[in-house]
């Protein structure tokens, strides 16, 4: 009966050595034993001293991490990053290029100046015919105007994306801290501090969108977002590559843009008001399904979200299928290594290689929760996928047999030696 007993717990064992993946409440005990870094466990609180710790005060002052560099390398070594020169700014606020780099050559393809990438580094410019991908650009802001908008995508059950800017969330915690609590928002990455991305060496590019993604990555159990977008639309084939080839981004611009923005900013290059930029969305949302939407929008301040609320029941009544943007280009996750905001977490560090499929929600047979949230069924569902958001539910496979069978080998010890 002893040699029994060892067999067994040799077998799980085994089992635990072998198994791919696992997953378990982010309170289990089990975390203790079989600690993974970056799938939830052992991560400061948003907004506490210790998380607002781990981030640069002055990105100017940053240096980019190890891993981030290492993966940099590798793809310098490879070939990946083209050797396309940083632009200044001109008088017109516009990237220029040096002589002799033609910013509408498929070399350089700047979308500034609308170049769209010809396939080889993943852009997108538009949605899928008849869906509206609903996103709101540099947030999060101050707690009362984001917990408006905030409080009305829940309010409605609408899924958006929100492409934030990383030190926008390490100054307003409160409000990143409402927006991640509703399972219906994709979070993406806006850069760390808004440049023109053209404009950035290859080290602040590395470094404006790696913090970006660290941040939100060490606040949502580990997630890495999949999209960002580039500020003010300025990127090109270095910048692009850079983001796909290190941090496995694939770039967001748009097709329409409301210049919300520019409502009563001193630097606005026209004349811009809410009836304006609401005439404009009506237009758009009035109009033909093809190609989809992937409208501008900012979550800035009062005009801006009066402007999306205004024309919000727009999309109901001319049958848009409007969700967040992933779902709206069909993507195939909200994020490198989970579905969405409530499946399975594959561990994934920032600029590691993302997993080549994301962990399947349809095995999951424990909640994490006590009270998981209400969600209603994304683009994706509509479209026959398997992305179905499962609330707060997490796929204990493997571990599941293995604690299955070390709890069979113990009670076959206890009763040999009792």
């Amino acid at each position: 009966m002893a040699r029994a007993c060892s067999v067994l717990f040799l077998l799980a064992s085994s089992l635990a050595v072998s198994a791919r993946s696992w997953y378990q409440p982010r309170g289990h005990p089990v975390h203790e034993l079989f600690n993974r870094q970056n799938v939830g466990g052992g991560v400061a609180d948003i907004g506490s001293a210790a998380w607002t710790a781990q981030y640069p005060a002055d990105l100017a002052t940053a240096s980019v991490p190890a891993a981030w560099k290492a993966a940099y390398t590798n793809a310098v070594n490879a070939g990946l990053i083209p050797n396309i020169p940083v632009t200044t700014l001109g008088t017109d606020g516009l990237a220029k290029y040096p002589e002799g780099f033609d910013a509408l050559s498929p070399t350089v393809c700047a979308s500034a100046q609308e170049c769209r990438i010809n396939g080889s580094i993943p852009q997108i410019w538009d949605a899928t015919p008849g869906y509206a991908g609903i996103s709101f650009d540099d947030g999060p802001v101050d707690l009362p105007t984001a917990s408006d908008l905030y409080a009305f995508l829940k309010e409605n059950h609408q899924p958006s994306t929100h492409f934030l800017i990383g030190s926008n969330i390490l100054a307003n915690p409160d409000s990143f801290k409402q927006l991640v609590q509703d399972p219906q928002q994709e979070l993406a990455c806006h850069t760390w501090t808004h440049p023109v991305m053209t404009t950035q060496t290859d080290d602040q590019v590395l470094l404006e969108l790696g913090w970006t993604l660290k941040i939100i990555h060490d606040s949502t159990g580990g997630r890495v977002p999949r999209l960002w977008r580039p500020p003010t639309g300025d990127s090109d084939m270095r910048v692009c590559a850079i983001a796909y080839h290190v941090f496995g981004l694939t770039t967001v611009i748009w097709n329409y843009d409301s210049n919300d923005w520019q409502i009563g900013a001193p630097d606005a290059t026209g004349t811009y008001t809410d009836e304006s930029v609401t005439a404009s969305l009506t237009g758009w949302l009035n109009g033909p399904k093809t190609p989809g939407l992937l409208m501008l929008e900012h979550e800035l301040n009062n005009h801006t979200v009066g402007c999306f609320k205004d024309t919000y029941s727009l999309h109901k009544a001319n049958n848009w299928i409007s969700t967040t943007v992933s779902d709206a280009i069909a993507a195939p996750s909200w994020y490198q290594n989970s579905l969405n905001n409530t499946a399975p977490v594959a561990a994934l560090d920032v600029a590691a290689p993302a997993p080549s499929t994301v962990p399947s929600p349809h095995t999951l047979a424990v909640t994490t929760s006590t009270t998981p949230p209400a969600s209603a069924p994304s683009a994706a569902t509509t479209k026959g996928s398997s992305k179905n958001a499962s609330n707060g539910v997490s796929d204990v496979g493997p571990l599941a047999m293995i604690s299955s069978t070390a709890l069979l080998g113990a009670l076959l010890c206890s009763v040999a030696f009792w």
